[in-house]
């Protein structure tokens, strides 16, 4: 091990405590989207601002993208420059991390603390968004308060992103950031997206499934549920439109890629809505939504005109005409929709940097993988960008009594610090 990286390495250490408390203080704050009906990241990024005020990076921009939902109108994008030994002329070194988190979900089930109360306990934080991605953001923080306080200046100029919106689609995050900035990325960029791993920090993922997710409405006739032939139920239309395209899609895209964790792509239902309020009552409405995470080999295009084409053969099955209108209807709305980029090379210089770091500090051997999940790396990967994705996580993102292990804070630090030093 080199003996900046033996220094850095140590100082991290002696920033165990004052890392613990920024992630207790950030923990606080519900940075939870306005999509779910709450104000946004202003608050934690105001929160976060104050905290590096008089750390000295040598830039710290604040991008806001216009929200008129959220808190002042706007949801909060914060760049924080330190610059490598050759000033702006350095390599660069992209970390990104988010600040909003996903809504508690049900509070009975937190039950060693409160969402937004934090708790500090047995070597672990616990509260909403302590792992995802606040782990990751103050190890990212804290690689390089460590250089900086020993006035190191690394090989590379590490760009520390916190962005908004990555829970719900990155449309005012990362993805307004590249739209509305092209300017700020460059094709000799490096990008570390720490928001995925396993618990031995050994997994490297260089590559993910294409992601649409799209909601079925069927719209029949409501009618008393003792009277079925006066109206349409859009359950029963929706139950077996759901049932034949959930065989359907697993069926025709089948095929396995031993790349990713699961091999095959999945097609889940998820939330379903309808409106009747009572035993009685045969809906006139039914909403399904579909999650699919498919393998860059198939295109979501043709997974659409599939949906498509089924809903027209659900309808014919079903046709009635009530009161001079043609039922039922089925419409198809995307509500996210990521095509899968060309995966990162396992041989590029990002991959080789953290498989010789997790060596040096670690003594492990790192493998190269893809997931299902979509992260950050996969807008950079569309710009032709390497980036991956690692991070030392006990995957316990969105689950009640979340918490993020301290060990795996501290020592993800060290490798973040590690790969703008070798």
């Amino acid at each position: 091990m080199s003996e900046n990286l033996e220094k850095v390495s140590t100082e991290i250490e002696k920033l165990r405590d004052e890392m613990v408390n920024t992630l207790v203080e950030l923990i606080k704050i519900p940075a939870i989207s306005p999509d779910y009906g709450y104000e946004g990241e202003y608050d934690k990024a105001q929160r976060l601002l104050g905290i590096i005020k008089d750390w000295p990076f040598d830039k710290v921009e604040v991008y806001n993208a216009p929200d008129e939902r959220a808190k002042n109108g706007v949801r909060p994008n914060i760049l924080a420059y330190y610059y490598g030994e050759k000033g702006e002329e350095s390599e660069r070194l992209w970390i990104l991390t988010h600040i909003d988190v996903v809504p508690p979900g049900d509070l009975s089930k937190w039950t060693v603390t409160e969402p937004f109360k934090p708790l500090v306990k047995d070597g672990k934080i616990y509260g909403r968004g302590s792992e995802d991605n606040g782990q990751s953001l103050v190890a990212s923080l804290y690689a390089v308060r460590a250089l900086m306080n020993l006035g190191i200046r690394p090989k590379r100029t590490i760009v520390l992103a916190f962005v908004s919106d990555e829970e719900t689609g990155s449309k005012y995050g990362i993805g307004w950031l590249m739209r509305e900035h092209p300017e700020l990325f460059r094709k000799g960029d490096l990008v570390l997206v720490p928001d995925g791993g396993n618990e031995d920090g050994t997994f490297i993922e260089v590559a993910e499934k294409s992601i649409i997710w799209f909601k079925v409405r069927v719209m029949g006739k409501q009618v008393h549920a003792s009277m079925p032939d006066k109206g349409l139920n859009a359950h029963r239309v929706a139950l077996d439109y759901a049932y034949h395209l959930d065989r359907l899609l697993h069926e025709k895209y089948a095929e396995k890629d031993k790349l990713f964790d699961p091999s095959e792509s999945t097609f889940e239902p998820t939330m379903v809505h309808g409106p009747a309020d009572s035993p009685n009552i045969a809906p006139g409405e039914h909403e399904v939504v579909f999650d699919c995470r498919v393998l860059p080999r198939y295109r979501l295009d043709d997974i659409l005109n599939d949906a498509r084409a089924l809903a027209e053969e659900v309808k014919e099955r079903y046709r009635k005409e009530i009161e001079g209108k043609v039922l039922p209807e089925i419409e198809i709305e995307i509500l996210q929709r990521l095509d899968a980029p060309a995966p990162t090379d396992p041989n590029s210089e990002i991959v080789v940097l953290l498989k010789e770091a997790l060596r040096k500090l670690r003594n492990k051997e790192a493998k190269v993988g893809g997931i299902g999940g979509g992260t950050f790396a996969a807008y950079f990967r569309k710009l032709g960008i390497p980036a991956v994705v690692w991070a030392t996580l006990d995957e316990m993102a969105h689950q009640p009594n979340e918490y993020a292990k301290i060990d795996n804070m501290v020592d993800d630090a060290k490798v973040m610090a590690a790969l703008a030093l070798l």
